[in-house]
């Protein structure tokens, strides 16, 4: 009789999971697939687009902290990748280092002095585009001083937003720039002068 039982019990539960296993989803949307980019043009989301920034701290640690709230937008022809074109600014009273007096600092007239410069920006001048990689040179604007800066970037992914039902496409960047450059140049060299950032950008399809 066991046998019996042990088939009758396989085939309620393969009759119980069935159902569920149909309902769950196949994966991500997102896929690290190219042809999934579509032309034209697109807007950053600024619910998923951060900039982590890190520095060295007197020679014996490494500092670190976040902006988000990145707006812009980015026009792209698969065809014709050397002609993109992307423009973004992000709301610099959004910094975060998760220390709450080093973070008024920032904001205050010692450093960033959020109040006259509230915003910071990057548009590009020239794409080069090599595979899934790309060097986006491009002038950055920083407390009011705008320089030439290049951001190492890469593709990570394509594919539908499944709350917004946008087609989206995201990037990760790096690129150093030195804060003495923007008239932030506050205790160099006790504190590190080039200063890393590191990007990740969703942008959605607006047309």
């Amino acid at each position: 009789m066991r046998p019996f039982h042990a088939v009758l019990s396989a085939l309620l539960l393969a009759g119980l999971t069935a159902p569920l296993a149909a309902q769950a989803p196949a994966g991500p949307p997102g896929k690290a697939d190219v042809s999934l980019v579509t032309g034209g043009n697109y807007t950053a989301d600024p619910g998923h687009s951060q900039i982590l920034f890190t520095y060295g701290h007197f020679g014996i640690t490494w500092n670190m902290g976040l902006l988000s709230g990145v707006t812009g937008t980015l026009s792209l022809d698969p065809k014709a990748p050397n002609n993109a074109k992307v423009s973004v600014e992000v709301p610099v009273n959004t910094i975060k280092s998760s220390i709450a007096k080093l973070d008024e600092e920032f904001l205050s007239a010692m450093f960033f002095d959020t109040a006259k410069f509230p915003t910071a920006k990057f548009e590009s001048t020239s794409v080069t585009v090599n595979g899934t990689n790309a060097k986006i040179a491009g002038n950055l604007t920083i407390h009011g001083v705008t320089k030439p800066a290049t951001i190492d970037a890469s593709f990570v992914a394509a594919g539908k937003n499944p709350m917004s039902q946008k087609e989206t496409v995201g990037f990760k960047g790096r690129t150093t720039i030195k804060r003495s450059d923007f008239g932030l140049g506050m205790a160099v060299p006790m504190v590190a002068d080039e200063v890393t950032l590191d990007i990740v950008v969703a942008f959605e399809k607006a047309s």
